[in-house]
């Protein structure tokens, strides 16, 4: 199949291509009473962590996905949900096949863990109950342990608010068939209707209240999924996800709340509820599965000898904010003691660290990890929220690549609803230190509205933070390439996310070269002729739109 004809293949999902060549049970063979009375596949397919031998593939039955009580119209019963994984994109050449059962438990969600595949080399794979077939999705695995690969298309994407714009740019990454994509928090959005608006009004709204309960957080997921463009996104390559905090609450610190000032003393029961359905709405492996207020979602996955994804936990294990969550001059954020992963997290960062003999160690997490000082004046002005709120954390951590040798630490970061690319120092207040790693921030797929183009020359947060090299405030994606001796990463956007169907264009790209820590600029598009228009705004009010695009929150 050509790789037009594929793509449309994968993006549009045809739910009854090829049902001869499904080897399924007849319908017949399946009681009545254990058949959906509508097509339950409304929430798609997904697939994710791939290892050398095999990967997860993921469903959820759903009929009527909205429903309140979170079962998406499934009866609290078992069902018999049939999987199958071909060898070609027709469904044409079985090479994994089983069936499965599903129940209310679990959201009736499935997560079946294949190994004994072949490295390197795509599948792909869908689902059957009864009488409706599911749309197919595209998987790979990892290659040999011991190859390099021929090299990886690689995506990663944050902060999806329904509310404020269209999925377009899950649709334009899916577009892009990459190899993996990676998730690096706020999948989904806990308000209720009207609570976090955007000037000019939301696009769309939320249904039902702020997610606190199971069934709240399942019907939430659920409508996330209805979205067409998120589904093709995942049924176009697997993913490895992590969450911030929108998942479960705007900032959550542990088992602290948000708003630890006013009592909550269902937090921990509503940590419970959110990491469950989590867990039944994510292609996830049962290393995963939650117990009680506990899920672990940091862990290791090897692309081959070419790259090692250390993916991170940054909300689970924290200390509490040392001054709030805003931008802020906080004597704590020194405090050696603090800490943003926790102390076994840590150790086991480091152990990867020194036992890793990868080309390139990615380490996938949320939230900013380079200095930002928005004070031009001696004071020290940073988000409290991110990295620069645990300073000695943060210096645990870069010091540890660094004294393993780590040959090309780059970090991949969410949250901040901008693209930025940055230097990593251990000591950021002197710009003439060695540059010692690379951090790639993406933008949101849609929180924050559409944003604006501009020249990052004028963004003042890169004057006063060197080590700052890009900065836009558009929607989209990064999408790297990554090979043995070079990894490039396109910053791209889209005009507007308002309105569905935007065209995708790259703003900038970058390049970190195989042992030459740091990020170089190759292409930049110019602004739009109406940002170049717009007249110089004082520094102060550019920092200050940066701190409120960041920060505003109800």
């Amino acid at each position: 199949m050509s790789r037009l004809s594929r793509r449309s293949f994968l993006v549009t999902g045809v739910a009854g291509l090829a049902a001869a060549h499904v080897t399924a049970p007849a319908a017949a063979a399946v009681p009545a009473a254990r058949r959906p009375r509508a097509d339950p596949f409304t929430l798609g397919v997904a697939s994710g962590d791939p290892s050398p031998d095999g990967f997860v593939i993921w469903t959820r039955l759903a009929p009527l996905p909205l429903a309140e009580d979170g079962l998406g119209g499934m009866p609290d019963l078992p069902f018999p949900v049939r999987w199958q994984v071909y060898g070609d994109d027709a469904g044409h050449r079985t090479v994994r096949q089983g069936t499965v059962i599903t129940d209310s438990r679990w959201g009736h969600s499935v997560h079946v863990e294949l190994d004994g595949l072949e490295p390197g080399r795509e599948y792909w794979y869908r689902f059957r109950t009864g009488p409706y077939l599911s749309p197919m999705g595209r998987a790979r695995t990892a290659p040999h342990p011991l190859s390099l690969g021929t090299g990886l298309t690689m995506a990663f994407v944050s902060c999806a608010q329904y509310e404020h714009g269209h999925f377009t740019a899950y649709r334009r990454l899916a577009e892009e068939e990459p190899d993996l994509v990676l998730h690096l928090g706020d999948y989904q959005y806990e308000y209720a209707r009207d609570t976090y608006t955007i000037p000019g009004g939301n696009v769309r709204d939320h249904e039902g209240p702020e997610t606190e309960t199971l069934a709240n957080y399942r019907q939430r997921h659920a409508q996330y999924k209805t979205d067409p463009d998120l589904r093709a996104a995942h049924a176009a390559a697997p993913w490895l996800v992590v969450w911030d905090d929108h998942e479960l609450d705007n900032n959550w610190a542990d088992e602290v709340p948000e708003k630890p000032e006013i009592p909550q003393p269902g937090f921990l029961t509503r940590r419970a509820a959110a990491f469950r359905a989590y867990y039944e709405n994510m292609p996830l492996r049962r290393t995963s599965i939650p117990r009680g207020i506990d899920m672990q979602i940091y862990r290791r996955v090897r692309w081959g000898a070419l790259a090692t994804f250390h993916m991170l936990d940054t909300r689970q294990y924290r200390d509490d904010q040392g001054c709030g969550d805003g931008y802020r001059d906080c004597p704590a954020a020194t405090d050696p003691a603090r800490s943003i992963t926790g102390e076994t997290q840590e150790r086991w960062l480091l152990d990867g660290f020194r036992r890793s003999r990868a080309r390139w160690d990615v380490i996938g997490q949320q939230v900013f990890f380079a200095q930002r000082d928005s004070d031009a004046g001696p004071a020290k002005v940073t988000s409290q929220d991110a990295w620069d709120g645990y300073v000695a954390s943060r210096r645990r951590i870069t010091q540890g690549w660094v004294d393993a040798g780590v040959r090309n630490p780059v970090v991949l970061t969410g949250d901040v609803h901008a693209h930025w690319a940055a230097d990593l120092k251990l000591d950021y207040d002197d710009p003439t230190t060695p540059t010692v790693g690379s951090e790639l921030v993406t933008t949101s797929i849609t929180t924050g509205g559409d944003g604006a183009d501009s020249d990052p020359a004028t963004q003042p947060f890169l004057r006063i933070n060197p080590h700052l090299r890009f900065y836009n405030n558009q929607r989209g994606y990064v999408l790297t390439r990554i090979e043995p001796d070079l990894l490039t990463a396109d910053f791209t956007v889209l005009p507007q996310v308002r309105q569905a169907g935007a065209q995708a264009h790259v703003k900038a790209t970058f390049v970190v070269e195989d042992r030459v820590p740091g990020v170089r600029q190759t292409y930049l598009r110019p602004a739009a002729p109406a940002a170049s228009r717009m007249p110089t705004e004082p520094e102060t009010d550019l920092i200050q739109k940066v701190v409120d695009l960041e920060t505003r929150r109800p």
